[in-house]
């Protein structure tokens, strides 16, 4: 073809000097506009018929083509195999200039059939992420190794390319490069490694709450990569931790406390140990007023008048730190928002110099944050302010407004 356009430019006029550049810019020119046409036709003509097919489909798999620009990455594979294939034809095999742009077409075909497996590998993993009922297989990790797989064989290719040398005899010289390849990839192949750890011991998944309380993570896991751990944290900002470090460190998985159903509350009420005394009878019959209280009371006072000796000092006698604890856990088995299947407790700890704690240790059935803290602040609320109704004092250090009040 070269040789027809030598001719016919011959034929028009053109100087014998200036007809070998005169073909080349021809040929050149020539190949432009019928790179441009296969684009036009494959990005404006093409693409727009599959669109419209993949939008009129129930499927919802075959949206992700769009979203991830697969058509459109094909479509530059147009360009490229036309310029590969139309430099020989219009440019002489003995220019120069032409074995540049035919080296150059093999190695822009090489990168843009990886960046289009890159665009496949994409809608696997985004299908995988809302299709998969176990989300433990780390195909993200495994996603982003078959890609650097992909972009290292392009490049190999691409320097077969340059030198004009077979792909196999480059990679006989990267055995003697393998000390240097686990330099420049250590953190890929323990990532790699932690990735697969992580998997096969169930460790962790997209969605899971953790605590990683030396990288400051705290919040759900929206990412699983190669190399990072990405957790979205309860402030919306976004941390981001090496994969090994998840098997090197250790970290809490709240997954548990969320496939049990319940979330635990273990809080104190801190008693002033001086309000503490045992009842009298007539401060037991106006407790009995409490509905709560009635079984335990009437329990508490057969245990007690069968009970020796009689007298006032060694006899059993009710205290109102006991009374109040029963209470507490009256309160708390018949409240809706604790679960009832799960522990539910009060119990005493030893008195420290604050006082004497009465630690609550139950589980709410509503495991979402806000409703949590709200049933939580509504029962301890609630204690805080039945405790006087046991003559019992809660702790707190002074304050100025306790210091004015000892002036009077």
């Amino acid at each position: 073809m070269s040789e027809l356009i030598s001719t016919w430019l011959n034929n028009q006029g053109i100087a014998q000097d200036y007809l070998p550049l005169s073909t080349l810019l021809f040929g050149c020119l020539a190949i432009i506009i019928m790179m441009a046409l296969g684009f036009y036709i494959a990005k404006h003509q093409v693409l727009i018929i599959l669109h419209k097919i993949v939008t009129r489909t129930k499927n919802t798999w075959d949206d992700l083509l769009i979203e991830y620009n697969v058509f459109s990455r094909f479509a530059f594979l147009v360009p490229l195999l036309l310029l590969l294939f139309l430099t020989p034809i219009f440019i002489s095999s003995q220019a120069i200039f032409g074995l540049l742009l035919i080296v150059f077409a093999k190695i822009a075909l090489c990168f843009q059939v990886a960046r289009c497996l890159d665009a496949i590998l994409n809608v696997v993993n985004n299908l995988y992420q809302h299709t998969a009922r176990e989300r433990y297989l780390p195909l993200n990790s495994t996603i982003q190794v078959i890609k650097l797989i992909i972009y290292l064989v392009a490049c190999i290719l691409a320097i077969s390319f340059i030198l004009d040398k077979s792909p196999i005899y480059l990679l006989s010289g990267l055995g003697a490069l393998t000390a240097v390849l686990l330099l420049v990839f250590q953190d890929t192949i323990k990532g790699l490694v932690a990735s697969i750890q992580i998997s096969a011991n169930k460790m962790l998944a997209p969605g899971d709450w953790i605590e990683i309380p030396n990288y400051g993570a705290d919040g759900d896991v929206i990412e699983i990569g190669l190399n990072t751990v990405k957790v979205k944290n309860f402030d919306n900002t976004v941390t981001t931790v090496p994969t090994y470090a998840l098997i090197n460190g250790s970290f809490k998985n709240w997954r548990g406390m969320i496939n049990s159903g319940g979330r635990r509350i273990k809080r104190s009420i801190i008693i002033d140990i001086n309000s503490i005394s045992f009842y009298q009878n007539e401060q037991i019959e106006k407790l009995k007023e409490i509905y709560l209280l009635k079984d335990y009371l009437q329990q508490k006072s057969d245990e007690i008048s069968t009970s020796l000796p009689n007298d006032s000092v060694n006899s059993r006698q009710l205290t109102n730190v006991g009374t109040f604890r029963a209470y507490i856990e009256a309160y708390l088995n018949s409240h809706s928002k604790i679960h009832q299947q799960m522990t539910c407790m009060v119990r005493q700890l030893s008195a420290t110099e604050a006082g004497l704690p009465l630690e609550i240790y139950c589980f709410s059935n509503d495991q979402d944050w806000k409703n949590y803290e709200g049933i939580q602040g509504d029962i301890f609320d609630h204690l805080f302010a039945m405790a006087p109704v046991f003559e019992l004092r809660v702790f707190q250090h002074p304050t100025g407004h306790d210091w004015q009040k000892s002036k009077h």
